[in-house]
């Protein structure tokens, strides 16, 4: 089996989001696969993917305020602003954190471990809806 969507996030303001949820409520087929993949894809080159903590939220604003001293808004050095002083810094954290996840199935279910969740990275200061691509396989 093969199933492939596209889900529209609502805007996010700038940080990391857990939307783990999000996913499952547009995945409703995943109940079905005994054995598989979901991969998901972000469009976008100013917004992330990871996977971490679920339950403290404090992880993700302390994951926000770091990768802010990784790439900082206004260097000296940034050329590419047409969009605004956190444009060049949204790229470099998206390219960093990647725009992909892939998370095993079993038993209709995530194999995501414990403590683990979905993140979004949002990285701009106006960002949008984001749009995922969520391609599930398996039998």
């Amino acid at each position: 089996m093969w199933q492939q969507k596209t889900l529209a996030l609502a805007p996010r303001r700038r940080g990391f989001h857990l939307i783990t949820d999000d996913i499952l409520a547009a995945l409703p087929e995943l109940a079905r696969v005994k054995t598989g993949l979901l991969h998901v894809f972000i469009q976008h080159t100013s917004a992330s993917l990871t996977l971490n903590e679920n339950a403290d939220p404090t992880v993700r604003g302390d994951m926000e305020r770091h990768i802010n001293v990784l790439a900082p808004e206004r260097a000296p050095y940034y050329q590419h602003d047409y969009e605004g002083d956190d444009d060049m810094p949204a790229h470099i954290k998206a390219s960093l954190l990647g725009a992909s996840v892939s998370i095993p199935v079993a038993g209709g279910r995530l194999l995501l471990g414990t403590w683990q969740g979905i993140w979004l990275g949002e990285h701009r200061d106006q960002g949008g809806s984001r749009r995922l691509v969520l391609t599930l396989q398996g039998e």
